[in-house]
């Protein structure tokens, strides 16, 4: 066996190990529904014109009682208010911005899902044991503020682009991969959910699947196609891409791996010592090929 395929095995394992100790992930059906409707469309890089195959929303609820219940949740959502759509306007953070930056690595950091993971990159030599240390280096991937756009200021952080979403030169969607927020906007009529990406028919995804491949137009800029996992909690988001970002030092690392019944391919794009982006695609499940 090659290292390399060592390594995706051993990835593999961890991984699986994270989906199963993620207790504050929500169920379908009960905690959450969502309704996937048509299949979208080709849409070019650069246009904002999609033939909406959804009339209807993608959430058709979630029990947002049990997400205001769970710390984590409750701290991601309050974060995701922080940040400032354009790229290239300086984020200015305020002192109880930062408490809340630091009110969530403390929350995450307590949950089994994070301890595996700090356990696991321990063990592998790229994180410190000593938890503090261990939280400033979660904190400097996730929420360092780095120029993206060349011409202004600090503008953009791995949090705020995996999770939140920003948009490049008013044109072009850039992240918002996560189901939370995804959710959020389109609540407040931000979001308009085009229908699912699939290959062909007989890949049609199921409303309970926890990954999807989605088209969707955000405050009028359309994203052709965005990867998310839905109804996983924060802290195992965080876990998964930390995992993925120190493992490597490549600027752009792509891995394939098998959650559960999701075959991914798991996308992180670093930033110096930050993330820039990170985002799941999923190849297949349930044997079905993509």
């Amino acid at each position: 066996m090659s290292r390399s395929q060592k390594a995706d095995q051993d990835l593999t394992k961890v991984l699986n190990q994270l989906w199963h100790l993620d207790k504050n992930r929500l169920r379908p059906g009960t905690d959450y529904r969502i309704s996937l409707q048509g299949k979208a469309g080709y849409v070019a890089q650069g246009s904002n014109v999609a033939r909406d195959q959804a009339k209807a929303p993608l959430f058709t609820y979630v029990n947002e009682d049990k997400l205001k219940s769970i710390k984590t949740y409750e701290y991601f959502i309050s974060l995701l208010d922080n940040y400032e759509m354009s790229t290239g306007v300086s984020e200015t953070v305020t002192s109880e911005e930062l408490k809340e930056n630091k009110l969530f690595i403390d929350a995450i950091v307590e949950t089994d899902v994070m301890k595996c993971a700090h356990q696991y990159l321990v063990k592998k030599g790229k994180s410190p044991s000593d938890l503090g240390q261990f939280k400033r280096q979660l904190y400097d991937i996730w929420f360092r503020l780095y120029h993206r756009d060349r011409s202004g200021g600090e503008d953009s952080c791995g949090f705020e682009h995996v999770f939140v979403g920003e948009a490049k030169y008013g044109k072009e969607i850039m992240g918002l991969h996560n189901w939370v927020q995804f959710y959020l906007q389109e609540k407040h009529d931000n979001v308009d959910y085009k229908g699912y990406k699939a290959r062909d028919n007989k890949d049609t995804p199921d409303e309970d699947d926890h990954v999807l491949n989605l088209q969707f137009s955000w405050k009028g800029l359309v994203k052709p196609v965005g990867g998310s996992f839905i109804g996983v909690s924060p802290e195992f988001e965080v876990a998964l891409f930390t995992i993925i970002f120190l493992m490597s030092t490549e600027k752009m690392t792509s891995v394939v791996v098998k959650v559960d019944e999701y075959v991914l391919e798991l996308v992180v794009c670093r930033h110096g010592q930050s993330i820039g982006t990170s985002y799941p695609k999923l190849l297949s499940s349930n044997n079905r090929d993509l």
